[in-house]
Order: structure tokens, then sequence, then C-alpha cells
């Protein structure tokens, strides 16, 4: 059978910065051929770039967003995130649980158990809630707890202990436990005494450990590495290279000390404050003048009930999640021509983040870092910034996330959503009719477009992702990278000193190396359009040879379709010179040309691993061995580097899923 009611996960990838990774989803078919806030209005928002702040000082500050009461918050949809009292009741319910009664755990994530896709798609607004669950991924000896609770009921549902490699997302205690721990250890204060340093001026972070081998196990680890705070907060710019402490998180001991890189300087710490400061010398640069955005009659987009969002002809469900940081569920699109609400997608979100960096000595080879499922998008998003991270009419909206001790904290301000207009043209074509006289026909149509955004700064770089929807029915997925540089600390303080530049990484300033890492990341996408009956076509484009003497041409392209019946057939690997394109479509529903509805997947920016496959960081994220994989639906597969990522061996990824369906034949739903 055909791969039908497919979940289709694409990792999509890019390589070091500043570079921009681009995934778009566009219609195949236009809309007419498919079957079947913010502010008060007239508010004038200045913004000059956040990059030349320091060419014009920035705007009076904003009014911040209105803080929301979360306290009496209740759910209106199936899919809405858990309540505040929601979470309260969990851990009231798991306080009184046998196995927890003598020590509670500490709850490493909590999130709602999504009623059944089957039932989410029956509910209709004005139904009653289906019954309402929370799924608790909860650490105690060493073991990893997942439950499942029955709010209604108040009582645990099931019951699980992993078997499986792998620890839950880190915590926030975590880390701060890990740090305090290495800055307490002896050997710190004599290696920071050697480099003429206190433990006073060190800034250090808990980056995780990734996974290689059996000295690692039975116990979670986090390296500890620590950097010069002396004269700038961007202390990655100075670190103490070769300085790695492995800390035992649970026991909170200190297993290794190294120090191999004592006879290596500190970068300097000269122009490396990145911060906006009035005395500031500007840029060797021509003034940008302030640019000003207005809507004198306010915004377009509503939000009901505070995740129900309806622009123009789209209608979707918004919510913040702890490790995805942002999930668009339930997307409809309103059919151009009949007025009928359309379904495109049931649910899309980041996966999974793999960056690993491309050097094996002992301070680096480790750094092989899984950002979603090690440290969590939501828990890394830091409150938006208005007028430079979101313009003045923009949306707000807060995350209610969990804490170790299983009480609700507010992420606030983690998601933006506001009307996107760059002077850019929707659609134009202009005509010069000679046959009439030389008439003129011009028709240009704005570009206006709706922007759903989050941040994640997860350590030294931040990751914004934007989901845009456009009126014409394409969904573009961007994801843009900024933050800080993780340099290695060198002897050299110029390349000239450098015999055999191929073995040492670009030096960015004196005394630093910018080391070679990838950032690789996956999406999950549930594409469900015009219902769950989907099909993944590729369609590739084959050179064909004109036949000799028929016309002058010698060779044209001519698309030929595959449709896929197994899993194998949809892994994809991208090429240049395989041109291909990529349809999700929906053979029981056709337009009024017969043909079938659906949405094209449009591949932007790309790379693959060159890592070799038996390495252990590509074992953990073998996801991106392809760049498409799809496969059946399946409500426990979600994340593409498995459920628990932290020191996992591998065993529960993408691709270990799509062998799974292999080894039964052919892949059915």
């Amino acid at each position: 059978m055909e791969i039908s009611s497919s979940a289709l996960r694409l990792p999509f990838l890019f390589l070091l910065v500043p570079l921009l990774l681009f995934f778009l989803l566009s219609p195949w078919n236009p809309l007419h051929n498919l079957s079947g806030g913010g502010d008060s209005a007239g508010r004038r928002t200045q913004f000059p770039p956040k990059s030349l702040t320091s060419i014009s000082p920035p705007p009076a500050e904003p009014r911040s967003p209105p803080r929301r009461d979360h306290n009496s918050a209740t759910a209106r949809n199936p899919l809405d995130p858990l309540t505040v009292g929601e979470i309260h009741r969990v851990r009231s319910i798991l306080s009184s649980y046998q196995p927890f009664l003598h020590h509670f755990p500490s709850i490493q994530s909590m999130s709602l158990d999504e009623p059944d896709k089957s039932r989410v798609l029956g509910w209709k607004s004005g139904d009653p809630i289906p019954p309402r669950k929370a799924f608790v991924i909860a650490l105690l000896d060493n073991q990893s707890h997942l439950l499942t609770i029955d709010l209604d009921s108040g009582r645990v549902e099931t019951h699980e202990i992993s078997s499986g490699s792998g620890y839950p997302m880190l915590t926030m205690e975590d880390v701060v436990a890990a740090v305090q721990t290495a800055v307490s250890y002896p050997e710190l204060e004599a290696s920071a005494a050697a480099r003429g340093l206190s433990v006073a001026n060190l800034s250090c972070i808990s980056p995780s450990p990734g996974w290689f081998g059996p000295d690692e196990e039975g116990k979670r680890i986090l390296k500890v590495l620590c950097f010069s705070k002396q004269g700038t907060p961007n202390f990655y710019m100075r670190p103490l290279e070769g300085l790695v402490m492995t800390v035992d998180v649970d026991r909170r001991e200190v297993l290794q000390f190294s120090d191999t890189g004592k006879g290596i300087p500190i970068p300097g710490r000269a122009n490396t404050d990145y911060r906006f400061r009035p005395g500031n010398k500007p840029p060797e640069m021509e003034r940008i003048n302030p640019i000003s955005m207005e809507q004198p009659r306010g915004p377009s987009f509503t939000v009901t009930d505070g995740h129900l969002v309806k622009w123009a002809n789209w209608e979707f469900h918004l919510k913040p999640d702890q490790r995805a940081g942002l999930v668009v569920s339930r997307v409809v699109v309103r059919d151009s021509e009949t007025g009928a609400a359309r379904s495109v997608m049931y649910k899309g979100f980041p996966s999974e983040l793999f960056v690993p960096y491309m050097d094996a000595d002992e301070g680096w080879y480790f750094k092989s870092y899984m950002d979603a499922g090690e440290f969590g998008l939501g828990a890394t998003a830091m409150p938006l910034v208005p007028l430079n991270d979101c313009p003045r009419n923009a949306y707000y909206m807060d995350g209610i996330f969990v804490s170790a001790d299983g009480q609700p904290f507010v992420q606030s301000n983690m998601i933006c959503l506001f009307e996107r207009y760059a002077g850019d043209a929707a659609w134009r074509h202009s005509e010069l009719t000679v046959s009439s006289g030389g008439q003129e026909l011009r028709e240009a149509r704005a570009k206006v477009t709706l922007v759903a955004r989050m941040a994640a700064s997860v350590g030294n770089y931040d990751y914004t992702f934007d989901w845009e929807f456009q009126t014409d029915g394409l969904i573009k997925i961007t994801v843009s990278l900024s933050g800080m540089l993780m340099v290695k600390g060198t002897v050299h303080d110029n390349m000239n000193q450098v015999q055999n530049q191929d073995e040492m990484g670009p030096l960015v300033s004196e005394n630093a190396i910018g080391v070679v890492h990838d950032h690789f990341i996956t999406f999950h996408l549930d594409m469900d359009v015009d219902g769950p009956n989907n099909t993944f076509v590729k369609v590739n484009l084959v050179k064909e040879e004109n036949v000799e003497g028929k016309t002058p041409r010698k060779s044209y392209l001519k698309p030929k379709r595959h449709v896929a019946k197994t899993e194998d057939d949809a892994r994809i690997k991208l090429s240049l010179y395989d041109p291909s394109e990529f349809h999700v479509v929906n053979p029981s529903r056709r337009s009024r040309l017969g043909n079938p509805s659906g949405y094209k997947v449009v591949p932007g920016g790309n790379a693959a691993s060159l890592l070799d496959h038996s390495d252990p960081p590509q074992l953990r994220s073998a996801f991106t061995n392809n760049q498409i994989w799809v496969t059946p639906y399946n409500r426990s597969e979600l994340w593409a580097g498995g459920l628990l990522v932290y020191q996992s061996h591998g065993d529960d990824t993408l691709d270990v899923w799509s062998q799974r369906y292999l080894a039964f034949g052919k892949a059915t739903t």
C-alpha cells in the first residue's frame, strides 16, 4: 500500500554562521484547483535595525506587552497546553503516588498528553473538551520514569521505567548544580591562578557530553568549560583553552579534571563587547535613518482563547512547548473560490537540532549537541524584545513550563505574532499589447504575510524560528542564526605564523580560532492535505533526447512521477544532478481538472553530514543521513533523535524507526 497519513519529517541543514536555513512549503496546485492582540490601531513603529543601533540611538523603550493572569486560565481546545492549575494538580497527584511517597522525583518535563488524532479532528468548537492528560518524564534513582496522568480521575494511568539508552532533557537545576560543583573544585582555582585569574573572574558553562562509550554509562554527566569574563560580557571569546571538567550531575562530583592548555594565552578582550553604548565609535558607513511602519486600523489577525489564530484565509492553533519551542497545529486554509475550510497540516514543529564541531582534540571531540532534546528550545527561549524582535503591533504569547520540583513557571513573551509588509509584491505582471495600439497593462499586488516567531538562546547561539503564512496558501519556515562564536584558543595571533593552514580553522581574532561546525535542524510535519489520506510523490526531472530531424531541439526535460510505496522509496538524498520535486497529495480529492490536491515541499539551503555513520555523534543523529524521510503516522514518534536524547546511543532515532518499518515489509497506515 502507499504510504498515507504520513508524518513528514524533513531535516533541513545549514553550515556555519551566518548562513540562513530556509524551508518552504508551497502549494503544488493553485488554491482554486484544490478539490475537496497587539497594540491599539494607528500607532507608528520606528525601529532601526538591531545591528545598526550604534548608528542611530534606539527609540524610546516601547510599552511592554501586557502581563496576563495565568492562574485562572482554563483549556478551551483539546490541543491547548497544560494550564497552571493543571500543573499544580499533576504535582499533587504525583506527591501522593505510592512509588514517590518517600522521595519526590525530579520533573524533567511535563506536557499535554494529546488526545488521539481522530478525536481531535472530530472535535468542534463548543464541544466538550476530551479528557485532559499529562505526560511526565521524571528522574529518580538514575532511572527515567514515563508517566501518563489522567487529570479528571486524578490517577496515574500508565507508568513505565525506560529500558533504553538516554536520559531526559536537562533542567536548569541540573545545569546550576553542575557548574556549582565545578567552580568549587580546588584544581580549578589553581588553573585559573596559573593564567593570572581568580575563580571570581570566570564564567563557566555546562555543554552536554554526547555519548562515547561504556565509561559514561550509568550516570548523568556534564562537561564544564570556563572562560574569562574580565572586561567583557562576551566571555565566549576568552576561553581557558584545554580546561575541561567532567561532572556527575546527580552525585555532584567532579569525575575528571583536564587542563592541557596552560601554555595557550587567553584571547584579549578588546572589541568583544557587543552592547550598544552612546559613546561607541560608529561603523564606517553612511547613516541609516529610522524606518516606520504603521497599521491605521490595527492588526488584521485575531487570537481567540489564547491559542486559536485567524488571519485572512488561514486558521491554526499555536502554542509554546518546552522542548519544541513553537508548535503549529490544525492548519487550515480557506478555499479562494468556495470559502470552504481545507486542512493542510495536522502538526508541525522543530523535532531536533544537531550541532557537531569538527575538532577531535580532548577539549572539543564531545561537542556534538542536540539542542532540542538535551536543553529544550522552549526552555531556553528568552522574552522577545519589542521593536527589535517584533514590531509594535505584535501579539505576545507566554509559555507555561515546569521546573524540576514540579512547580509551574512563566516563560514570558516567548512567541510573537505579527503581520509583515516589506514592500514586496505578492504577484505582478506587465504587458504591452502591440495589437491594441501599444496599450500598457500593469497589475501588482502587495505582499502581506502573517509571522509566528520564537527565539531560543541555546548557549552561545540564538535561533529565530519563523512560520510565515501567505495569502496564496504558501507556508514558509525560516530559521536564522545569530549570537556568538565558540572559539578555540591558540598561540597564534596571525595566519602568517601557521605553516599548514589546512590543519587549523580560520583565525577570527588574535589567539582565537573559529572551529568549523554544522547546524542541522529537523522539522516534523504531519501533513493532512484535504484530510489524512495523503501520499508522497517524487517527481524526477529526466532528460529526454529529441527525435532527430523532428525539430532543431536536441533535448528537453520531462517529469516522471514515482509514488512512494515503502519507507525506502521515501528516503530522499538531495542532489543537484538528480533534480526532483516532492509532492504530498491526496489522491481521493481532485480538482475540476482532475488533478489531486496537494502541496509541494520545496527544500531550501541544504547540506549532508560527512561524519562516518559509525561515529557516535552520527549514530545519535542518524536522521541527518537523509534530507527527507516519510514514515507512517505514529503518535509516539515525534522526536527525530528519540524521546530520551541525553547520552543516548542512537537506538531510538528516526533512522531506527524507518528500519523497523522496512523489516516488516511495506509501510502502511
